[in-house]
């Protein structure tokens, strides 16, 4: 089974609701798939986090499978200082795993950005 996590832009109350919702349907007894999401509070943050240069890591890993991230600046050709400065932002929301000996790792098999142009 495939890996996916749904990436968007949503306020607090909205992903509330999201919540809520899906626990009604549990109380109800509907089957309810579990579901992994990561929410930027707006599109100017998500676009400053999740750079062009971030997604070629992230496919490069996912490609390529767990490095370190010395292996991966270098198949990246980008300064080191520079990965090592993106990998620890992608840890920190999710997107990269460390491995047991310390490489880093795309969990996920899809990544989904989804953004609505009206409410």
């Amino acid at each position: 089974m495939k890996k996916e996590i749904q990436i968007g832009v949503g306020d607090s109350a909205r992903t509330a609701k999201g919540f809520i919702d899906v626990w009604k349907r549990a109380e109800r007894g509907e089957k309810v798939e579990a579901e992994e999401r990561l929410y930027f509070e707006n599109l100017e943050t998500l676009l400053k986090t999740l750079t062009s240069g971030r997604w070629v890591l992230l496919k490069t890993l996912r490609t390529n499978g767990p490095m370190s991230v010395r292996s991966l600046a270098n198949e990246l050709r980008r300064d080191y200082k520079n990965v090592h400065t993106d990998v620890r932002r992608l840890e920190s929301i999710g997107l990269i795993n460390r491995t047991k000996d310390d490489k880093i790792e795309v969990p996920w098999d899809i990544l989904e950005a989804r953004l609505r142009l009206a409410a």
